[in-house]
Parts: structure tokens; C-alpha cells; sequence
């Protein structure tokens, strides 16, 4: 007798928490080995931690020693079996993505027997190899660095409009960028800044280079793959800067890496956004909708959700000219503290026609702790207490086409309450 909808989910729940079992159990070190920080753990923190959680960067402590990660063993073993770190917040259903920063449980599995036995020291003589990083930068040495040309006074209160803030590249001859990070001098006040490289296009600020948000990575992308920055261009800072109760300065920068060799695809950035969303006061899980449609073949290659502070959850789908739908990410859980672009292990082809729809639900209630005022219709809008709804996507193109027709492509929205 086939089961029932409720039924089926239980028993799909079951054999997923089996098969995890199954796979830690099979991981675990041999009967009466001793789990050991520089034997087991230390490896794990080095490839999925330390990007983070060393001096300079955003985590709130180190984790590059024993002396460091001690302390903070228990609080480790209830981060990971709660899947809270490292952060990753897409569904694993849907799509599989080259910076993908969830444990394996054999990874969990470790760490939490290495608390639950004591969090033991062992020997240092059993360490790998200490992983080396670039001072201030999360990319290697960058070949170019530009920053604000001066530092900007941030006052203790107020609403602060867009910033924006014009850098001469100087370059004389067109430059190819395979990676690109933007860091903030204050992270404490900046909302969120985004580069843009302003050329002859047309556009008014420019054509998207790289950002900043809470818990954004990055951006990298696979060799042969590289952004465009013409001879002669100027690089646009949008600076969205928050007062926080206290004054404060900040000198945001970009650091860049060329291509070694020429490229064979151009990303450039696209988007599916929503500027005309109403969100009803109190709505606990409201709908709204975006699209925007290829004209011409592209190669998606990497997604990145952005919403506020009532953001709750956000889908990418791809639908075809054949009619046939595609769920590229799903965010179940969105964070606005963490906002990192979602990388694809494999390009996916897009031919023209195919519609990249996006649904993002949002949580006005008074239920969700982060929310400014569950009272009042929220609109888009630039400060943290106003929303918006935008799905950033970045797709390869051939380095002999302009890119020109690509933004800001055409778009669509609704709204469902």
C-alpha cells in the first residue's frame, strides 16, 4: 500500500539520518585510537576554518593553536552537530557548488569525538603543516590594491545616504581579473560597499567588479574565467555606510588578481530584482517574485541572494524555452550576516529564451527577533530597516562579445501576499 505523504517524508527522514550514521560510524578512527588536536583536528580547522578564524578576519577568535581552540571545544562540538559552522545555508538537494563550506560527517564526527574524549592536545610532532595566508587579504598577494581616496568620517547617528567615490585605475592597457576582494576598513559601519569599473559603456556607475556584505567571501572564479577592466578605466566605490552609536572612520580598499594568461570566458554580472515589494505588517511568510530573461547563450556560473533583515528564505530557478524548470539554489534559512556567493561546480548552459526566476519570502511578524518593526508596510529601500529583493547571478560569456546587452536585462516582478 503506497504511504502516505507524511509517512513517506518520515521514512525519507529516517534513511537520510541512517545513511549519516552509517557514514560516521565508518569514519571514525580505529577502535581504541585517540583522537588528538594536531593528529585529527587541527587539518579540519586549517581547510575549513582558518580562512576566518585567525587575526584580521571576521571570526571572533582564532583557531590556529591548540592554546587558541581549547577554550572553545564545547562550544565547537554544539556549532557543528547544529550545522550552525561553518556557515552554509544552501539545500543540499539542489545544486552542487565548489566553495561549499559544510563538514562531511566524518569531519563532524571527529570533532565531536575529540570533545567528548577531552579535547586531548597530543603531539605536535603529528601537526600538518601550517597553512600560509596573505597578511590582510583572503586571496593571495593582490598585483593591484585601490582604496578610498581618503578616510570617511562616519557620525555616531543619523541615516546615511549612498556614498560614492571615483579611483583612477591608471592602467594603460586592459586588465583581466580572476580574483577580486573588497575589505572594508570598518566593518563595524559598513553596511555593505560595492566596486564598480566605470568605462565608456554607458552605464551610469559602471559594470559590477566586486562587493562587500556581512559574511561574503571573495570573488574567485575558475581559471581561464576573469572579469574585464578596460584601459583607462575608473573604479566606482558605492559605500553604504550605518551609524552604530559610535563615531568611527573607515578606508575601504579592493585588492586584484590577473589572469597569468588570456582568458577564454568573461563573467560579467547579471540580476533579477524587485524594487516594487510591499510587505504587509505582521505577515510571517510573505511571497515576491523576480525574473529576468537571457536573449542570447550564456553560462551560468554562480548566485548570490540579497535581502534585509525580515529575509527569510530564497530560490534561483532556471525555466527553459522548453518549459522544463530547474531549481539552481534554494536558501532555506537566509542570514543576512552571511551573504556569500554560491559558486557551481559546473557551468550551466543557459540558451536564450530561458527565464531565471527568483521567490524570496520574507518574515514582517513579531516573531522574528531581527525585525526593525513588525508594524509597519515595508517597501524597498536602502537602510537595514527597509528591504530589498535582488538575486545577483554571474554568467560566462565569449571574451570577443561586449556584454553590453546583458545589463541590466529584462526584468519582471510580482508580489503575493
Amino acid at each position: 500500500m503506497p504511504l502516505s505523504p507524511k509517512d513517506a517524508k518520515e521514512a525519507k527522514a529516517a534513511k537520510k539520518t541512517l545513511r549519516w550514521a552509517l557514514a560516521a560510524v565508518l569514519a571514525l578512527p580505529a577502535s581504541g585510537a585517540e583522537v588528538t588536536f594536531y593528529k585529527d583536528v587541527l587539518l579540519i580547522l586549517q581547510q575549513r576554518c582558518q580562512t576566518c578564524h585567525r587575526p584580521g578576519e571576521i571570526g571572533p577568535m582564532a583557531l590556529e593553536t591548540y592554546k587558541d581552540t581549547r577554550p572553545w571545544a564545547k562550544a565547537i562540538r554544539e556549532a557543528v552537530i547544529l550545522k550552525r559552522m561553518p556557515p552554509w545555508h544552501a539545500d543540499s538537494q539542489y545544486g552542487r557548488f565548489r566553495n561549499d563550506l559544510s563538514l562531511p560527517p566524518r569531519e563532524i564526527e571527529t570533532l565531536v569525538v575529540w570533545v567528548d574524549g577531552g579535547a586531548r592536545e597530543g603531539e605536535p610532532a603529528d601537526a600538518p603543516p601550517p597553512r600560509r595566508f596573505t597578511q590582510g587579504w583572503r586571496i593571495p598577494q593582490p598585483d593591484a590594491v585601490f582604496e578610498l581616496p581618503e578616510e570617511v568620517r562616519i557620525p555616531a547617528s543619523g541615516t546615511l545616504d549612498y556614498q560614492y567615490y571615483s579611483v583612477s585605475t591608471h592602467f594603460t592597457e586592459d586588465r583581466w581579473v580572476e580574483m577580486a576582494e573588497v575589505r572594508p576598513g570598518n566593518r563595524a559601519v559598513v553596511h555593505h560597499a560595492i566596486v564598480m569599473v566605470q568605462d565608456d559603456t554607458g552605464f551610469r556607475f559602471g559594470r559590477y567588479l566586486a562587493g562587500y556584505a556581512p559574511g561574503m567571501s571573495p570573488q574567485t572564479w575558475k581559471p581561464g574565467q576573469a572579469r574585464l577592466i578596460p584601459a583607462g578605466s575608473a573604479l566606482i566605490f558605492q559605500m553604504h555606510y550605518t551609524a552604530n552609536g559610535k563615531a568611527g572612520v573607515d578606508r575601504s580598499r579592493i585588492g586584484l588578481v590577473f589572469a597569468k594568461r588570456p582568458p577564454e570566458s568573461r563573467i560579467v554580472a547579471m540580476s533579477a530584482s524587485n524594487h516594487w515589494l510591499a510587505i504587509p505588517p505582521g505577515a510571517a511568510n510573505h511571497r515576491v517574485e523576480a525574473s529576468t530573461t537571457v536573449t542570447e547563450p550564456l553560462s551560468l556560473v554562480g548566485m548570490r541572494p540579497h535581502m534585509h533583515l525580515r529575509g527569510r528564505s530564497f530560490e534561483f530557478r532556471a525555466v527553459y524555452p522548453t518549459g522544463e524548470s530547474q531549481v539552481l539554489l534554494r536558501v532555506p534559512r537566509y542570514d543576512f550576516n552571511w551573504q556569500p556567493y554560491y559558486y557551481l561546480e559546473q557551468p550551466i548552459l543557459l540558451p536564450p529564451g530561458t527565464r531565471i526566476e527568483c521567490t524570496a519570502h520574507y518574515d514582517n511578524s513579531a516573531n522574528n527577533p531581527r525585525n526593525p518593526d513588525p508594524n509597519v508596510e515595508v517597501h524597498w529601500g536602502e537602510q537595514s530597516w527597509d528591504e530589498m529583493m535582488l538575486g545577483w547571478f554571474d554568467v560566462a560569456i565569449s571574451v570577443a562579445r561586449s556584454g553590453s546587452g546583458l545589463l541590466p536585462g529584462r526584468s519582471a516582478a510580482t508580489m503575493r501576499r
